[in-house]
This record gives structure tokens, C-alpha cells and sequence, in this order.
């Protein structure tokens, strides 16, 4: 299936009196996209070992599978799969004349080769159900499993796992992925700049799109530059003036402000995105469960969807995008507005309400420091929560880190809460930033449980089927909800703007996202 989008003409009435534009650069069959937020600041196209992706990953590399919007999971580099009845083995049947982009061929040797690289990574989660990887013949990849696996053509699909060529890897150590990138995709890695820019340059021999796109290539597109902007104010105005063709994600209170402009134009899909604000365990105050559960309380979150995000997009009240089933817990996991309870669950733990309107407990205020990242909306959303947490005597300093480098600042475990948000569309996430083993970054919340554990392997690994793993991640995500580790606060839709002078998209989105699939179906207006 695909999702048939909705155009809106844009406009803006931003003041952008203190921005120094750059020159506009667009030349026939050329264009440049803005990253989302979300995908700033990756510092390797190293998909095997590095946790943060974006959609350069996607047009590099090719996968074994490619999902579809409404999660079914069709052919990509494998052409179909057989799985064994008892979930144990899969076998992979590939396509054949596929090429790396340094020439070499891809075929179930290279396809078992790459798998094998991903043991002792951080991203091995996505292969430890894997006992055995075998290449049968030339075109047949054959997975012998330690156990069933429900989610394993979710992970072939995934961008992090997006097929490496393995020479290459072995060959460039720790440059692999910065100063060179090898895949099977529809563009190849042309330069990378980290924090700045990535130029992709059209692989004029790819002819094996997957069964998403119309177009099985080459792409229509000969270079793309992928910038990254850290303020969306400046990347609305480039937008708006021809400096760039695309923003892969425009803030939904700024959609209004874009109305005007004839030449523009709003792509909407549904949301892969959760913003929520991780509270760190193991630093007080939120080393006591009462202050979490009365901060998570605190958050109003219909106040900040109607004031910040302009009434689009839905409150978030778990974890988990909407769409999946396993975020239907039960109401009473739920996490919502309650002002009342939060103050009497501060009173509980000793937090007295002071005249100046913050609590103090043995002499020490209630006073935590907050941090965001510097682009606009979340500046404004933490203003937001800095003022719900005052009216139930909480004070809050904000403390702002740039886009692209905050993630490294959590890795130093010295934050107390943050707003922040997560681009998934599986349950696994989850287990990314609540797992034990990853304490710091993915895991802010630095929660490591007995118990969130044990239901934490069961959902991860002790699945045969998918009712079964629905089941078991409904369980985990409860306990976890139920410990409040975090407060959960918006879910966006997803929100692109394009340039329609400049580009003509294709008339349906197939994908999760924009992609390979929608990349090779769009065409440059010369």
C-alpha cells in the first residue's frame, strides 16, 4: 500500500532580519535537501557500528527488504524469503547482476560476509538471533536461528542494516564510513563533511530498484546535497529564497507561516517521531520514583500540542508511536496531565512548596537543570515545560546544546532531564533506550532494572511469533511506563516542504519515510 499525501501551499512571515543567506546553488539535475533535526550531526555512514542514520544511509545502501507504510515488507535486494514453520531458519533467495559501487559483486558471499560483521557491535541486537550464516550457491543466503525471530524483515529492512560491501570495510578500519562508504544504493558517497554537508553522486549502473519504486533506476537526480541547518529558521528562509530545494522536516507551527509562497509546497505523512523527556534515574531528584511520576505529571501535554505545535500532530501519553500495537498498554500506564496528584506526590517525599513557589527539602530547593537542543521549537517547547514544572514548585534552569552535538554531551551521563525526541516505527526502541547495556546514549534515562531486564529479553529474543512478541513488548513497555523514566509529550506528523518549481515528487509515497523508493521516482525541473 502507499500513502496517498496531501499538498498545502506554503508561505512564510518569519523575521529573518539577523540571517546571512547563502547563494542560491541549483543546477540542472542537481538539488539540495535540508536534513531533519533529528538526522543532524551523524558522524559515519558506518551503518554496521554507528547508532544515528540519515537518509544518505538510505540512498547509499541498499537492503535485504523494504517496508511499506502500512508496515508490510516487500523485496529489496533479496528478491523473496521462505521462512522454516518453526521459525528457525530463513532462507533468502537475492537478486543477481547487483554491483557494489567499487565493482564488486554483491551475491550470497558478500551478503553472508556482511552479516557476520555485525557481532560485537552496537547494533548487534539486530542480528542475535542468527546462529548460522550460510551462502548456498551464488544467489541463496540461508539464516539458521538460535531462536524465531518475528522481527528480523523489520531489521533487514532498517537503514542500519543496509548492505556494506565487506572488502571495503575490512580495508578502511575507522575511516570506513567518513571517507568512504561502499553500498549497493542508488548514489554513492561523493565527499562528507561531518556536521556540515554530504554530496551523493548518482550510480549510473544501478538498475535494481526495489519493487517501491516505479523507477528501478538510475535515479533521475545526478548529485544531491544533503545540508545540514541547525536552525529551521534559517532553513525555511533558504527554502524560500532558492537555496535549497527540500527540508525532509518543516515544524508544524511553521506550516502556517509558509502559506503565502506560491512556489512552495507541504508534503504531510504520518508520524514515526515521539518527543518525550528522559529523566535521569540515577541523579537526584529523579533517583526517587515520586519526583519522576510528579514531573512526568507536570507536563501538560494538550497545552503544548495546541501552543507550540499549532493543534498538529496528537498528545503522546506512552512511549511508542500510536500506530504500533504494541503501545496499546493499559489506561492506567498511561501518563497524563494531573497537576493535583504531582503536588501530592511531592508532598510525599518531603517537598515542601516554599513562598517563593519552589519546593525545598532539608533545606535544598527543588531546582534541576534542563536540557534541549538549540533549534527554535524545542527552545520553545522546554520554555513551555520549564513553566509547567514551576506551577508545581519545581525550578528549572535550561541548559541548550547544539543539534549535532548534544548526543555526545549525554554520553557523559551528567544530565538530570532533557527534551528530546526519537524517529522509530518499531517496538524495539524500547529495549534502545531503556536497556541496561546501553547506559548513557541511547539510554539518557541511565535505567537499568532487575526487572525491566528479565521482560526486556523475553520481548527482545523469546518471541515464536509476532502475536507472541506484541504480547511480550506490551508487557515490557507497561513496567517501563510504570517506572517513569521518562515523560512522554508530543507525536508530530511528518512534515516536508518542497520547492514545486524545482522538483516534481511522485504522486503516491511508498516507504516509512523519504527515501530510495521516493528519490528515484522524483525528477529536477530544468
Amino acid at each position: 500500500m502507499s500513502i496517498s499525501f496531501r499538498r498545502a501551499a506554503l508561505a512564510t512571515s518569519v523575521s529573518f532580519a539577523a540571517l546571512i543567506l547563502a547563494a542560491p546553488a541549483v543546477f540542472a539535475q542537481e538539488a539540495i535537501f535540508v536534513l531533519q533535526q533529528d538526522e543532524v550531526g551523524v558522524p559515519t555512514y558506518n551503518v554496521v557500528t554507528n547508532g544515528n542514520t540519515n537518509v544518505g544511509a538510505r540512498l547509499i545502501y541498499d537492503t535485504l527488504t523494504v517496508q511499506d507504510a502500512d508496515q508490510s515488507f516487500h523485496p529489496g535486494l533479496a528478491d523473496s524469503w521462505v521462512e522454516a514453520p518453526d521459525g528457525m531458519s530463513w532462507e533468502f533467495t537475492l537478486k543477481t547482476g547487483v554491483t557494489f559501487h567499487n565493482g564488486e559483486p554483491f551475491n550470497a558471499t558478500a551478503a553472508a560476509a556482511w552479516l557476520a560483521l555485525y557481532a560485537a557491535t552496537d547494533n548487534s541486537y539486530m542480528t542475535q538471533s542468527i546462529d548460522k550464516i550460510e551462502a548456498v550457491g551464488e544467489s541463496t543466503l540461508k539464516l539458521t536461528m538460535k531462536n524465531p525471530d518475528p522481527n528480523l524483515l523489520y531489521n533487514l529492512s532498517s537503514s542500519f542494516m543496509g548492505v556494506v560491501e565487506p572488502k571495503a570495510f575490512a580495508a578502511l578500519g575507522e575511516n570506513y564510513g567518513v571517507t568512504e562508504a561502499v553500498g549497493t544504493g542508488p548514489f554513492k558517497l561523493e565527499s562528507f563533511a561531518i556536521g556540515s554537508e554530504t554530496v551523493l553522486a548518482r550510480n549510473d549502473d544501478y538498475t535494481w530498484g526495489s519493487s517501491l519504486a516505479v523507477n528501478k533506476g538510475p535515479a533521475k537526480i545526478a548529485k544531491i546535497t544533503l545540508r545540514e541547518i541547525a536552525e529551521e529558521s534559517t532553513a525555511f528562509l533558504e527554502l524560500k529564497t532558492g537555496g535549497v530545494d527540500m527540508l525532509l522536516g518543516v515544524p508544524t507551527d511553521f506550516l502556517g507561516e509558509l502559506a503565502k509562497e506560491p512556489n512552495i509546497t507541504a508534503l504531510t505523512l504520518p508520524g514515526q517521531e515521539v518527543v518525550y523527556m528522559p529523566f535521569n534515574v540515577t541523579k537526584a531528584p529523579f533517583d526517587d520514583i515520586n519526583v519522576r511520576h510528579a514531573a512526568a505529571l507536570a507536563v501538560n501535554q494538550q497545552e503544548i500540542l495546541d501552543s507550540v505545535y499549532g493543534g498538529v500532530g496528537s498528545v503522546a501519553n506512552q512511549f511508542l508511536i500510536s500506530a504500533l500495537p504494541e503501545s496499546k498498554v493499559a489506561p492506567e500506564y498511561l501518563i497524563s496531565y494531573d497537576p493535583a496528584k504531582a503536588a501530592e506526590l511531592l508532598d510525599a517525599a518531603g517537598w515542601t512548596m516554599g513562598a517563593d513557589g519552589v519546593r525545598a527539602k532539608d533545606g535544598v530547593p527543588l531546582s534541576i537543570t534542563l536540557w534541549t537542543q538549540s533549534d527554535s521549537v524545542f527552545r520553545r517547547l522546554t520554555e513551555v515545560i520549564q513553566a509547567e514544572f514551576k506551577a508545581v514548585g519545581i525550578a528549572s534552569e535550561i541548559t541548550t546544546f547544539d543539534s549535532s552535538m548534544i548526543r555526545d554531551q549525554y554520553k557523559t551521563g551528567e544530565q538530570q532531564a532533557a527534551v528530546r525526541s526519537y524517529y522509530w516505527n518499531n517496538a524495539d526502541i524500547v529495549d534502545w533506550f531503556f536497556g541496561g547495556d546501553r547506559l548513557g546514549y541511547p539510554n539518557i534515562s541511565m535505567f537499568n532494572d532487575p526487572k525491566a531486564e528479565e521482560l526486556r529479553v523475553k520481548a527482545m529474543s523469546g518471541s515464536a511469533n509476532g502475536t507472541e512478541r506484541t504480547a511480550n513488548f506490551v508487557a515490557y513497555h507497561e513496567y517501563v511506563l510504570s517506572q517513569f523514566p521518562m515523560a512522554p509529550i508530543y507525536q508530530p506528523v511528518q512534515n516536508i516542504g518542497y520547492n514545486k518549481d524545482r522538483l516534481v515528487l511522485p504522486a503516491e509515497i511508498h516507504g516509512t519515510r523519504i527515501g530510495a523508493a521516493t528519490i528515484l521516482d522524483t525528477t529536477v525541473v530544468e
